[in-house]
């Protein structure tokens, strides 16, 4: 425990963390003021040095193999909680500088998604069974940012204020053209169909999304207005009056940022314009944390605002507008997390306790992500011309007020 504790004592300033190692001998570290107070148990003396050593990455394997162990009842969210008021403290470490440092150098290696890549890496994530998804998330199945009118409205009241919060964005008409880059489970691509009239071109790199989309506009009864194509976006041909993608662009890469705002111009129609939903950060350049980047979104990196605006000065893309949702992924996940917690059983029974560890880790710590970390949600509308989107923003809420009073769904 030498080496790990000499981290721990410099990590815990707030709060308490007990552990008791392999041999039974209990550590404690922090005052136990101004933060939760957490006990886990390691078991093994390897695992302490894995742990001393990448602590991120190693931590989550510990917990998902069962050799960090949460005592007391408590749950791996707890020890999250921890970590994520005393984050610094981390950061501060000489060790961990060195790791951040290493991960730094090889961030273009680790979030590379060329041609075919790219596919792969989609399908680690979202190629799971869709009746997990199912399961916890809302009827929707969206799987992005919700909207929230106010914070306790329900997970699936803010899903659904989502789609009118961005349907309301792009100034749809009937008989209008929109390329989706990215179409999740389709929910987006049938609801601006459905009450609009527009027709949709909706592409995924992942086959079980793209099955479960076409299902749903055939449920719906609008196949004769969306096309849902399993594609990579950078062979999207053609030109549209709309372009949206949300949740999209974290998964592109930073090498490939100029790349995806050129492909938004060349879909976009003259006097067009294109909506662009994402995660960013409220922090310089950085990297994927090594456990999202290994188990959960590999190729993925969540921009710095400084990166998204650099590559809009370099493809000559005006910024129209701009609004960031700073809480509303907290609020998302929270519900996922809750969610998925009350099924546990019945997805461990279909996917297995690894598995579900895994997923208790990556719900708690990206919640807390966005409570504590640098972590928020931006919506962009960009052009190619200055005056391309209304210059007032009154259009957004009327349609919102609209989609709301008929009860678009």
């Amino acid at each position: 425990m030498r080496l790990l504790s000499s981290l721990l004592n410099r990590f815990v300033q707030r709060g308490s963390l007990t552990v008791t190692d392999h041999a039974g001998v209990a550590h404690r570290f922090g005052s136990g003021a101004d933060g939760p107070n957490v006990a886990i148990r390691l078991t093994d003396k390897k695992v302490e040095h894995e742990i001393f050593f990448n602590p991120e990455l190693k931590a989550a394997e510990a917990y998902m193999d069962g050799r960090l162990v949460m005592e007391g009842g408590q749950r791996v969210f707890d020890l999250l909680y921890l970590f994520s008021v005393n984050r610094s403290g981390l950061a501060a470490h000489p060790v961990q500088q060195a790791l951040r440092k290493a991960w730094r150098a090889a961030r273009r290696w680790h979030q590379r998604n060329p041609l075919g890549l790219a596919a792969k890496n989609i399908r680690h994530h979202y190629d799971i069974p869709p009746e997990f998804y199912r399961t916890w998330l809302d009827p929707t199945m969206t799987y992005s940012c919700a909207y929230y009118p106010t914070p306790d409205a329900t997970l699936h009241e803010a899903q659904l204020a989502k789609l009118r919060h961005i349907a309301a964005k792009l100034r749809l008409e009937p008989g209008m053209t929109v390329a989706e880059i990215g179409s999740g489970w389709g929910a987006l691509g049938t609801f601006l169909a459905r009450n609009y009239g527009v027709k949709v071109v909706s592409v995924t790199l992942s086959p079980e999304q793209c099955a479960i989309a076409k299902q749903r506009a055939v449920d719906e009864g609008v196949t004769d207005l969306v096309e849902f194509r399993e594609l990579d976006y950078r062979l999207l041909e053609g030109t549209y009056d709309r372009v949206v993608s949300i949740a999209m662009m974290e998964a592109i890469g930073i090498d490939e940022f100029d790349t995806y705002f050129r492909k938004i111009k060349a879909l976009t129609k003259p006097g067009g314009f294109a909506l662009v939903h994402c995660i960013g950060r409220q922090s310089p350049p950085g990297t994927t944390a090594p456990f999202i980047r290994k188990y959960i979104f590999p190729g993925g990196y969540v921009p710095a605002m400084s990166e998204v605006f650099a590559s809009l000065e370099r493809t000559g893309t005006w910024c129209a507008d701009c609004e960031m949702l700073r809480l509303h992924y907290y609020w998302t996940i929270k519900h996922w997390r809750e969610a998925f917690d009350a099924v546990r059983e019945q997805a461990v029974a279909k996917m297995g306790e690894r598995f579900c560890r895994m997923w208790d880790f990556y719900l708690a710590s990206v919640e807390l992500g966005f409570l504590h970390g640098s972590n928020f949600v931006f919506q962009i509308l960009i052009s190619e011309r200055r005056d391309d989107v209304p210059v007032i923003r009154d259009y957004i809420v009327d349609e919102e007020r609209r989609l709301n009073a008929i009860g678009a769904t």
